[in-house]
């Protein structure tokens, strides 16, 4: 009886693993050289080269005009910065580190007597079942949970990111 229910239930496992969907994703298009995000079009685009892969609409800092000067400003960085970690368990589903601060980040902050912060990613949605209707982050990037599914797969360690106005 003891191998019978072992055997259903291995075989019940092996059913719902089938079933389930993974948040990792794997690509096997082009290489994403470059991303791009233009802060007033509200638009992040993957680029191999000089050709747009993919391109996403999405929501920013709190307060998105302007570039992030100090930790709590809720502005997103402006600048050329560096893809440098990811977080799979990432309570925004999951999560691309940007580079920021950098050293001329730091020396503002300083001036200002203030911390830069840190821990500025492109990641998914807090609650994916609400539309995220305006910019709620704290000078984050955010996109969908799917569209972070996609990014995440496509996007390496050390891709350059430019952040515009």
């Amino acid at each position: 009886m003891n191998r019978r229910n072992l055997i259903l239930g291995g075989t019940a496992l092996v059913a719902l693993g089938a079933c389930s969907t993974s948040k990792f994703k794997r690509y096997s298009g082009p290489e994403v050289t470059y991303v791009i995000v233009n802060k007033e079009q509200r638009r992040m685009m993957l680029l191999h080269h000089d050709r747009v892969l993919e391109a996403y609409k999405i929501r920013l800092g709190f307060a998105p005009i302007g570039h992030k000067t100090f930790e709590g400003d809720g502005r997103t960085p402006e600048g050329l910065y560096r893809i440098d970690r990811r977080n799979p368990n990432s309570k925004f589903h999951l999560s691309l580190g940007i580079s920021y601060p950098n050293q001329t980040d730091r020396e503002v902050a300083n001036a200002l007597g203030k911390q830069p912060g840190g821990d500025i990613f492109i990641h998914g949605q807090k609650d994916p079942r609400k539309k995220d209707k305006s910019d709620w982050t704290w000078g984050c990037i955010s996109v969908t949970n799917k569209q972070i599914e996609d990014v995440y797969a496509m996007v390496r360690d050390g891709t350059p990111i430019a952040i515009n106005p």
